[in-house]
């Protein structure tokens, strides 16, 4: 089974066990702990009728890789994950859906750091995204340290995982979804754009933000303001900048 399907440590697992995104299979708890945080999540795993497995921490370690267990591995299965296919389906889904809200895309191109995929998709559930789209090639996938980053978001929001960013790009402008991309050489401000509709939000990748092709395709580019002496933020928390100032547009638009 490959690391991908298992969830570690605290905060993540208790994120996770209060979900009803994901399909908790069996917990792996270790068996000699005085964590009263440990002995909550058993029982609360517990009353959720979910399999609790006492586990030492020589096996939590190899389950959970890299990432500090904290004494708590809880097995998943992931029921979120779409091809292209697929998040065609989820599009055309939610668009025609009966009260239909304008959809919402977060588009990661090429973002590597699973650190900050886990940031951006605990920000993009927090903001009412429909799905997180990344590329198949040069960029993070699920994993343990994504999910406990994410705090329960890996496990709950659609993730897609596509092969060519701009094919996507293309049919999504059938459906009536503006992209919409960021980058510091664009005219014009995050705060004075139009973000109402369907928008698919494309974020670029550490350090050197959208690629060219993906850029030169996109509907409108936005830079965020930057009145000190740096010079771009972290992807996570442009994402976040982002994702938020389109939330704040369509409170005001349906007030």
């Amino acid at each position: 089974m490959s690391k991908g399907n298992y969830i570690t440590g605290l905060r993540a697992v208790e994120q996770l066990i209060m979900s009803e995104g994901a399909e908790v299979k069996r917990l792996f708890a270790e068996y000699q702990t005085a964590n009263p945080r440990v002995d909550a999540i058993i029982k609360a795993t517990r009353e959720a009728g979910v399999e609790v497995q006492p586990a030492n921490r020589a096996r939590l370690a190899q389950m959970s890789g890299e990432v500090r267990h904290q004494g708590v591995v809880a097995e998943v299965r992931r029921t979120t994950m779409l091809d292209e296919g697929g998040l065609r389906t989820l599009v055309e889904e939610r668009l025609s859906a009966e009260n239909a809200r304008p959809l919402l895309l977060l588009v990661l191109d090429g973002v590597q750091d699973p650190h900050n995929l886990g940031a951006c998709m605990r920000t993009a559930d927090a903001a009412g995204v429909d799905a997180v789209v990344v590329p198949r090639h040069g960029a993070a996938s699920l994993g343990p340290t994504v999910s406990k980053v994410a705090s329960g978001a890996a496990e709950s929001l659609p993730f897609a995982v596509v092969g060519n960013l701009k094919r996507v790009l293309g049919w999504l402008a059938d459906y009536g979804v503006r992209a919409v991309g960021t980058s510091d050489k664009a005219d014009s401000s995050l705060f004075e754009a139009d973000l109402g509709g369907s928008i698919a939000l494309f974020m670029g990748k550490e350090h050197t933000g959208l690629s060219k092709g993906i850029a030169d395709r996109c509907d409108l580019l936005v830079s965020l303001p930057m009145e000190g002496v740096v010079s771009s933020l972290n992807v996570s928390v442009a994402t976040g900048v982002c994702l938020y100032e389109i939330v704040r547009q369509r409170a005001l638009q349906s007030a």
